[in-house]
Parts: structure tokens; C-alpha cells; sequence
């Protein structure tokens, strides 16, 4: 009996974080990381006390809620910096980000924020730096617009999270279309190559007029 019970604490208290971080996840992905933390508390039933004993700050709350998405950016971002073509390496970057963001509006939500004291939310200054040494790569080789800027890549994120459809399929098809625009506005010698499909997300136009 003294055995068990050291056992079903460490088990109620691995539930709990579970609840937790599956509670912030939600909730920071509908409403952004303004929720408070007893509503993360309140949403995964456990008192506020237990809440900051297994997070102490929002930071890393919600560092470990992302931690999975941080490791995929990071993955992201290094297969497109090993690409021996920058460019090439960049558009896998741009498209690939888009879309793990347009799965999980979270994570945009927290790339895009600064709590304060946070250190690195969601591996930002790692995602900006590498894909700043990819961009210089790629304006080298002359394939990337002269007067691209960083900030770019965090205007093209804002207007990603702004995408809302009708389903999670949708909403990635139509962040694959949005990144195919941006990356031929960022081409300094743009081609036009074929779109991907066009999700719908607006009703059927009047008879005669084009979708």
C-alpha cells in the first residue's frame, strides 16, 4: 500500500498535466495567449494551485504547449537551409511554415507575440535568424526580390493566420494557395508558375461572373 501510493500521486499528477497542456492548446489556439490561466485551470478541472505547480509562468506554459510544433519549424527551416538552391530552400520554407500554422492557429499566435521574459517563444529568434541567412543566400544567387525584408516573412504569417475556412483540409489548401501568391511576389524574376487548387471559400458567384 505504501508502494501504491507514491505511484498514483506521480500518475494523478502526470493526468493533470496532460489536462493542462491539452486545455492551453485549445484555448490558445481559439482565443490567442490572452486567456487567462485560471481559465486554463477552469478548462482542464484543476485548481489554480495545481496549474502553477507544474507551470510556474505562461511562458512555459506555453513553451511546452508548442514544444512538438517548435521541433517541427525548426525541421522545417533546417531542410530548407541544407537545400544547396537558396531559393528553392526558402520557397520549402515559406510553404511548409504556412501551412503548420494554417493546422494550428496557436502557433502562429505565439511566433507572432512576445510575453514578456520570454526567452524564445516558439523558437522565433532560431526561425528569424536562419531563414535571414537563407534570404541573403537566395538574393546572391538573384532569385529573391533586392528589396525583401524580414519583416516580409512575419507579413506573409499575419496574412496566413487571417485565412479561415470551413474545415481544417480547406483552411490548409487555402494557405497552400496564399503561400504559391506570396512566393511569386517575392521572385525577382517571377515566372508564374501554376497555382495550387483554389479551396472555396466564399459562396458561388452570380451566374456569367468568373469563381
Amino acid at each position: 500500500m505504501t508502494d501504491h501510493l507514491p505511484h498514483k500521486r506521480r500518475s494523478d499528477a502526470m493526468d493533470n498535466r496532460d489536462r493542462i497542456l491539452d486545455a492551453a492548446r485549445v484555448l490558445f489556439s481559439a482565443e490567442g495567449l490572452d486567456v487567462p490561466m485560471r481559465e486554463v485551470a477552469r478548462r482542464a478541472e484543476v485548481g489554480p494551485a495545481t496549474l502553477y505547480r507544474h507551470f510556474p509562468t505562461k511562458q512555459t506554459l506555453v513553451a511546452e504547449a508548442f514544444a512538438d510544433q517548435l521541433s517541427a519549424c525548426r525541421t522545417i527551416v533546417d531542410q530548407g537551409c541544407a537545400d544547396p538552391d537558396p531559393w528553392r530552400g526558402l520557397c520549402l520554407v515559406i510553404e511548409r511554415i504556412c501551412e503548420l500554422h494554417a493546422r494550428d492557429r496557436g502557433l502562429t499566435e505565439a511566433f507572432l507575440s512576445t510575453l514578456p521574459g520570454a526567452p524564445d517563444v516558439a523558437g522565433r529568434q532560431y526561425t528569424v535568424k536562419a531563414v535571414a541567412a537563407l534570404a541573403r543566400r537566395a538574393k546572391d544567387a538573384g532569385h529573391l526580390r533586392p528589396d525583401f525584408v524580414l519583416d516580409d516573412l512575419i507579413l506573409i504569417l499575419m496574412a496566413n493566420k487571417g485565412i479561415r475556412a470551413t474545415s481544417t483540409t480547406a483552411q490548409v489548401k487555402a494557405s497552400r494557395r496564399f503561400a504559391a501568391l506570396a512566393i511569386q511576389a517575392l521572385e525577382a524574376r517571377p515566372h508564374h508558375a501554376p497555382l495550387p487548387p483554389a479551396p472555396r471559400l466564399a459562396p458561388a458567384p452570380p451566374h456569367g461572373l468568373p469563381r
